[in-house]
């Protein structure tokens, strides 16, 4: 029998909380989102994995060996792309409880002033790590006010908090992603209140 590891074991006997759930990890082919997924299979959620890195997705579909895991490519600054990747997990599980927003680019990180900033690395940095996070936000909250329930979440950074740590694209895209939570909080609130 594989050993398993105390994370493993501490997950399995904490029982299957995401039961029958259905869940989106974006950026899901490595490192954070590679991890949440593996953990929400171990909870008994259904998965779709979104990016852009198809053999790590690939790869990553096939270690975790289960029929609860699949992966959409989607390029998170192109909305058709994310309304894609909602829609495939209606058609395909018939609803969405959560949204996990967790790609991100660092962009420049060796970069120490603004004067050597590159301003086109900052415009992809923001697009990729809050205008994604807006798209996936927007499209989850489509199919979830109906139901008035489910889930979305974001990746940000310790850097949201604590500046001049990380270059200004990078800490301008978490700061304002937790702006983007705490109006979405609002937002969805009233939503779901206003419904009958």
């Amino acid at each position: 029998m594989a050993e398993m590891s105390n994370s493993t074991v501490t997950a399995a006997s904490a029982g299957k909380r995401l039961e029958g759930k259905v869940a989106i990890i974006t950026g899901g082919a490595s490192g954070i989102g590679a991890c949440t997924a593996k953990l929400f299979i171990i909870h008994g959620a259904k998965v779709i994995i979104a990016d852009v890195q198809d053999d790590l997705d690939l790869s990553l579909c096939k270690d975790i060996v289960s029929e609860n895991i699949s992966y959409v490519h989607c390029d998170f600054v192109k909305e058709s792309d994310v309304k894609n990747l909602v829609d495939t997990a209606i058609s395909k599980y018939g609803r969405l409880d959560i949204m996990y927003s967790n790609a991100g680019i660092a962009g420049q990180f060796h970069i120490s002033t603004i004067l050597e900033a590159e301003s086109e690395d900052f415009k992809r940095v923001l697009d990729v790590n809050l205008y994604g996070g807006f798209l996936c936000a927007k499209h989850a909250a489509r199919v979830m006010i109906p139901k008035r329930k489910g889930v979305i979440l974001f990746t940000s950074s310790d850097m949201s908090v604590i500046v001049g740590l990380g270059p200004h694209a990078y800490v301008t895209s978490k700061v304002a992603l937790v702006g983007l939570a705490k109006n979405l909080s609002v937002d969805l609130g009233k939503c779901w209140k206003s419904l009958p």
